[in-house]
């Protein structure tokens, strides 16, 4: 082999000058010693532009064996990648046509001659494949071989593979020069492959990091928690090219898959015992667990796993689990950096499913809160005073005059208390699922705004089932105009009591009351304006007056 050439860097290139002029230096040596023929270097230098000339690493592979087959003259070439546990992971061939190809069983798998490349990197150059102590013979249907000629590629000082020549055409065995050669065109390749894994590396972050944009854009844009991890789920499939992903669950010595990307059983919702799992293990430690171990695991059709623990701050409340099969190649650290991001993920998601009900919980708290103050102010307040005044007619002497109007009022008060307890049902049914389209909710939000810096604070009243009848399309006009209508009597009509009045029956009303100074001999017609043309819109009326008892009454009707 080439000696005192620097292993590439970091970035994929020679670390300095120096070292590139050595390499230089060296090879121009060896061409010079042993090259013979101007053409032989002309070609060489072809060869090693044809490896260098693009980034994709598959299509690479099979040029570099093109390339040193047609180099040297070879009638069969191949490229053997070396695995993890020093078989081979691929193999590229060159010579052998689909029907040769089609009577040989399975391709080599790193044994015999072609392992001792991967093995021991040293070049072998051989007059007679069957003379060698290595050789294991050919498989039944293989054509016949005899010469040889192997040498390792080296990336980053480890062994990427080996490129094999077989057969010369123009003679009976390879060359010194041959040899010479095929080195030169295997470090060419070396830096070559080092490039393009240093850009597929790139596109694969790219496309990670998509990935993650693209499921924290689904959280922010309010999607369910379901969606986002069977997207989560999706991505990791495809991008860590896993036989299965799955999300579980773990409650105990239980498990429940809340999200899964695999071919077959276990699916979604599927409950799974982990007493003897290694998904303990990694809970009870908080670390990453790689293991071959998958006893209570969803793992069909896989030989290995990775399982990552879900940790939030109220402790880890799963796992998020990645399988591969047994042939695969194990994860390397970045894999496993990039899986780790998206358990991440997977916690932020149900840490944010979680506070959203819990939100939603709050509200509707909340919300009852509310509804039971407004009861117990005005319903139950009302029905007091109504037996207080209808016990005052059981008084002897009493004027059956003052009787009648004492019942009258009575009644008109037990009726708008029904009202009142009828809305109160409409609200509770509106409560929790309904909240974030509900306008009664909506427009006491509204309220909420105005009022927060006010000195006073509005009566509303709700009558009717505003939240079944109004359609949708009135409910941003509605809003609109209890704004600018509650707004002009906060800041102009220096009032002290304003009563707001919603109803909702043949017609939605709304009606804004206070006991301010009136309107002025001129008013401003901007914001009156609006609301008239927004009752226009709804095919509706806006009218804009003093009240009974002075100060201002606007009155905006829609029909039903």
């Amino acid at each position: 082999m080439l000696t005192g050439v620097s292993a590439p860097g970091d970035n994929g290139t020679i670390d300095d000058t120096a070292d590139i002029d050595g390499l230089l230096a060296e090879i121009r040596e060896r061409l010079t010693d042993t090259v013979t023929t101007p053409a032989s270097m002309q070609s060489l230098l072809e060869a090693v532009l044809v490896v260098g000339s693009g980034l994709e690493l598959d299509s690479m592979l099979q040029r570099i064996v093109s390339a040193a087959v047609a180099l040297l003259g070879a009638r069969y070439g191949a490229l053997g990648v070396r695995a993890p546990d020093g078989r081979l992971s691929e193999f590229v061939y060159v010579g052998i046509d689909p029907a040769e190809r089609s009577r040989m069983g399975h391709l080599p798998e790193g044994r015999g001659l072609l392992g001792l490349l991967i093995n021991d990197p040293r070049p072998v150059r051989i007059a007679d494949l069957s003379e060698h102590p290595a050789s294991i013979g050919f498989p039944p249907g293989h054509p016949p071989m005899k010469s040889f000629l192997g040498t390792p590629i080296m990336v980053r000082g480890r062994v990427f593979g080996s490129i094999y020549l077989t057969e010369k055409i123009d003679g009976p065995a390879f060359t010194e020069e041959d040899e010479v050669i095929l080195k030169v065109l295997a470090t060419s390749a070396g830096v070559a492959i080092d490039n393009a894994r240093l850009f597929e590396g790139s596109l694969t972050r790219e496309r990670w990091l998509e990935a993650v944009a693209a499921i924290n854009s689904r959280l922010l844009v309010g999607g369910s928690v379901d969606e986002t991890l069977a997207l989560l789920v999706d991505r990791v499939r495809a991008l860590a090219h896993t036989v299965g992903t799955y999300v579980l669950l773990v409650d105990g010595t239980e498990g429940t898959v809340r999200a899964a990307a695999a071919p077959g059983p276990p699916a979604t919702g599927s409950r799974l015992d982990l007493t003897d799992s290694p998904v303990l293990q990694a809970i009870r430690t908080r670390r990453t667990l790689i293991t071959d171990n998958l006893e209570g695991l969803p793992a069909a059709g896989a030989g290995r796993a990775a399982i990552l623990p879900l940790s939030a701050t109220s402790g880890v409340t799963g796992v998020l689990i990645a399988t591969r099969s047994a042939r695969s190649d194990a994860w390397d650290d970045a894999e496993v950096t990039r899986l780790k991001s998206m358990a991440d993920l997977v916690t932020v998601a149900l840490e944010f499913a979680a506070q959203q009900r819990k939100k939603r919980l709050l509200d509707v708290l909340a919300d009852r809160d509310r509804i039971a103050q407004d009861l117990h102010d005005n319903v139950i307040q009302r029905l007091f005073a109504t037996g207080m005044s209808l016990q005052s007619t059981l008084v002897p002497g009493t004027d059956p005059d003052r009787v009648a109007d004492i019942v009258q009022h009575a009644v008109e008060q037990l009726d708008r208390t029904v009202r009142e307890i009828r809305t109160t049902i409409f609200d509770l049914h509106t409560t929790g699922a309904a909240a974030s389209t509900s306008l009664r909710r909506r427009l006491l939000d509204v309220v909420g705004d105005l009022t927060t810096q006010s000195p006073v604070a509005p009566n509303v009243q709700f009558a009717g089932a505003i939240d079944t009848l109004v359609p949708a399309r009135i409910h941003p006009h509605a809003e609109a105009v209890l704004r600018e209508g509650l707004s002009n009597a906060l800041r102009h009509s220096q009032s002290e009591k304003i009563s707001v009045s919603v109803t909702a029956g043949d017609e939605f009303t709304i009606e804004i009351v206070d006991d301010g100074i009136g309107l002025p001999d001129t008013p401003r017609r901007s914001g009156l304006a609006n609301l008239e043309r927004r009752a226009q819109q709804c095919g509706g009326r806006c009218s804009t007056g003093p009240g009974d008892r002075g100060g201002t009454r606007v009155l905006w009707q829609v029909p039903l």
